[in-house]
């Protein structure tokens, strides 16, 4: 798969994006990379750690997030996302589910659609199809405000790949190329404790997508409850899901902590990053 300049090949090894929040309320690194050359500084970090691409998102979607309005998420984006673009020699991911904010990332210079609607909002397959970039389709149970409240399923995993593979279908329907399709289980997003561990576990089953499996455990809440809820217990839970998730055929983990996670995958897992 072709991902801006440069060439990925998913079937094989495993790759890192970085994580770049320019929000004041994400649930870990909120407020932290408001200032543009605070994330210039921080995306320059993670490239030169060893992330395969940095994913930017200037809107929270953490439990219990109100979404912002479009206006407010490119008034936060608009002085970082270029800076950020010119800066790095890796592929910019935008984490938007606002086709508009899309569109001007993409003219801007991001390469990749990371949207955790999977394309549900009227317009965004269009504009995936138009520019011909990657995108990402996350599966989600409601809304962020009140996915964790009774999140419930009769068979996760069956779910799960269901809405996937309906969600693929419908973006090659309106012009996406299904190569450039990826997918992501949406760990988090509306789901029991158990759940994410079935998902976690049964990566493999999802491959029968036939798309690249992306994965973002990094630093949930789910993982405090078997590591602890401090920062070093976060980074260990976050860093033991990632070995998981490689060895059980993730293409790309989606992480905080890209030299931890790079390091332990390196010894986890035979030849990771071919």
């Amino acid at each position: 798969m072709i991902v801006g300049d440069r060439e990925f090949n998913f079937s094989r090894g495993c790759h890192v994006m970085g994580i770049l929040n320019v929000t004041p309320d994400s649930f870990s690194d909120g407020g932290r990379f408001l200032d543009p050359q605070a994330a210039l500084d921080h995306a320059l970090k993670m490239q030169e750690e060893g992330a395969d691409f940095v994913d930017v998102g200037a809107e929270s979607t953490r439990p219990g997030s109100r979404s912002i309005s479009e206006a407010e998420e490119r008034e936060r984006l608009l002085p970082i996302l270029e800076k950020v673009v010119a800066g790095l020699k890796i592929p910019v991911s935008i984490d938007t589910q606002k086709p508009r904010i899309a569109e001007w990332a993409v003219a801007v210079g991001a390469s990749m659609i990371n949207d955790v609607s999977a394309l549900e909002n009227d317009g965004m397959a269009e504009v995936a199809a138009r520019y011909g970039v990657p995108v990402v389709l996350m599966h989600k149970k409601g809304e962020p405000l009140t996915m964790q409240e009774s999140p419930s399923y009769e068979d996760v995993l069956d779910e799960v790949r269901a809405y996937l593979q309906s969600r693929m279908r419908f973006a090659v329907e309106r012009g996406v190329a299904r190569e450039k399709i990826l997918v992501d289980p949406g760990l988090g997003f509306g789901k029991r404790f158990e759940d994410n561990l079935t998902l976690l576990r049964s990566l493999p089953e999802l491959q029968a997508l036939r798309a690249p499996v992306v994965v973002g455990a990094s630093r949930k809440s789910f993982l405090r409850k078997i590591f602890g809820e401090d920062e070093r217990s976060l980074l260990t839970g976050s860093v033991a899901a990632a070995v998981l998730a490689a060895s059980r055929g993730a293409a790309i983990l989606r992480v905080h902590d890209v030299a931890a996670t790079r390091a332990a995958i390196r010894l986890a897992v035979p030849d990771p990053f071919l």
